[in-house]
Formats: structure tokens, C-alpha cells, sequence
């Protein structure tokens, strides 16, 4: 059965372990990958991952046409090595030009954003993200929210807000990423299943919650609806399968999670 990481994070040699120490800082665990692109290609293809989707974060004005550069010269060495792979740039809000930014990321082969809330310090209700749907939706091009940090500190990413994008954008597609609510998955559960426009994936869910409930979510969010992925470096693929295996369900069921549903997503078929 072919196997899509929907939802994956890489970093540069140079920065890699500064990045995954602090994201692990940052949500009190410790990763389980390295960062590294040669990491993830090994481990990916070692348990017999044949496409990703490669999510950039933009935690700064500055650094964000870098990161995106760096997402698109590995989606095009990872294409010409034979994998299906995709990429999705990272749009920090607070750019100057944030249109000219997107289309510059086209032009180089990626093919939707990615927006952790949280980690950019930004509501996805900002006017300025709301400037950003509306360029998404005209282009057809999707979007990925990193969803559920409700702690003090950080209430950017609560499930509502998705819902209340999806409700002004009802053409663009959006990854409620983590079930739609990591650490929340019940409020994730009740706010945003039923869009039409609104996807989930299973990354940095499995191994906090049980197989039987994990499967309760699926169905509630539809299996055709729900995307595999790993979340790495947080965890390896081998070991999310593994976890995935244990789910109750059909061979159809199986094959849309771990591939389908993310090329309807990204794709828009």
C-alpha cells in the first residue's frame, strides 16, 4: 500500500538541532527525528514512504523567503529522486508584500502555505492572514494551521478560529492539522468536523491517544477526510505506521488516509 507523509518538517544542517531543541522546548517533549533532510529521506523511505508534504514555519519577517527557498530546492531533489513530494511555504504575517511572496514561492514549485498560530504569535483572524486567504482562495492554493495549543500563554490556534476561516473562505481548502485540536481533540472533534472545506491529519495524535479513540475521530471527521502524517522530526515514520496499523479499518479506508486524501487536498481533485 503506497504511503504520503502529509504533514513534515525539515530544517537546514546548519540549524537543525537548534530547531528541533527547541521545538521540543517549546511543547515540553523531546523529538524523535533529527531535522535533517538525509534523516528524513532515510527513515521516510526506509519504511517505505514514497511521497511527503513538506510544511515550512516562518517565525520571523526576515527569514521567511529563506525558509521557503530552502523548502523548494529539497521538493525539487526529492521529485528528482524519485519521490512524490510537495511543498508548502511558510508566510510570515508580518511581511511587507506577503502576495509577492506567494506567487515568488509558486514560481518555485511550492504549492500552498503553512501557518503555526502559536509559534508565530498571530490569530489566524489577523487582517493581515485574512488578506492572505482571500489571495489563497483566488489562486486555489491550500492551507495548513497548526491547531490546539490552548495553555495561558498561547491560545492562537483554538479550533473556533479555524472554523470561523473556513466559514468566510468556504472555497479554500484547509488542514485542521493534529485531529483539528492537539491537546483538544474533543473540541476539535465537535467545532470543525462537518466542513466541506476542512481536512485533518493524524500527526502528533497517535501516540497521545488511544487506537479506539483515534478511530472515533476518523469517523467522525469522515475517513476520506482524514491524512496521514508524522509530525516529524517529532516522531518517524516506521513508528507512526506501526501505531496506524492498530486502527480498525477497511483496506479502502487505509489507502485514502495514507494517500488519497492528501493529493484531493492539496490538489483540490
Amino acid at each position: 500500500m503506497k504511503i504520503f507523509d502529509a504533514h513534515a518538517h525539515i530544517y537546514p544542517s546548519a540549524v537543525a538541532e537548534k530547531a528541533v531543541t527547541s521545538l521540543g522546548n517549546f511543547y515540553d517533549f523531546t523529538p524523535d527525528g533529527l531535522g535533517t533532510t538525509d534523516d528524513y529521506i532515510e527513515s521516510s523511505a526506509a519504511a517505505g514512504c514514497g511521497g511527503f508534504l513538506i510544511l515550512g514555519v516562518a517565525t520571523n519577517a526576515r527569514q521567511t523567503p529563506a525558509v521557503n527557498d530552502f523548502i523548494a530546492d529539497f521538493i525539487e531533489k526529492s521529485r528528482n529522486d524519485g519521490f512524490d513530494a510537495y511543498g508548502f511555504m511558510g508566510i510570515n504575517q508580518e511581511i511587507t508584500d506577503i502576495e509577492s511572496e506567494v506567487k515568488r514561492g509558486v514560481k518555485k514549485g511550492l504549492c500552498g502555505v503553512k501557518i503555526h498560530p502559536d509559534i508565530q504569535q498571530v490569530d489566524p483572524l489577523d487582517p493581515r492572514l485574512y488578506c492572505l486567504y482571500e489571495l489563497l482562495q483566488q489562486l486555489d492554493l491550500p492551507i495548513c494551521f497548526h491547531v490546539g495549543d490552548v495553555r495561558p500563554r498561547y491560545r492562537y490556534s483554538e479550533p473556533g478560529k479555524i472554523a470561523k476561516v473556513a466559514k468566510d473562505f468556504p472555497k479554500l481548502r484547509i488542514c485542521a492539522a493534529h485531529f483539528g485540536g492537539y491537546s483538544v481533540f474533543e473540541e476539535g472533534r465537535n467545532v470543525l468536523s462537518g466542513f466541506g472545506n476542512i481536512w485533518v491529519d493524524c500527526s502528533s495524535s497517535l501516540w497521545l491517544i488511544t487506537p479506539e479513540y483515534a478511530h472515533d475521530l476518523i469517523m467522525a471527521f469522515g475517513p476520506d477526510r482524514v491524512m496521514f502524517g508524522t509530525d516529524y522530526p517529532v516522531k518517524y515514520c516506521g513508528d507512526e505506521l506501526k501505531r496506524f496499523e492498530e486502527l480498525p479499518l477497511t483496506a479502502e479506508e487505509r489507502e485514502d488516509i495514507l494517500w488519497n486524501n492528501a493529493h484531493n487536498y492539496i490538489l483540490g481533485k
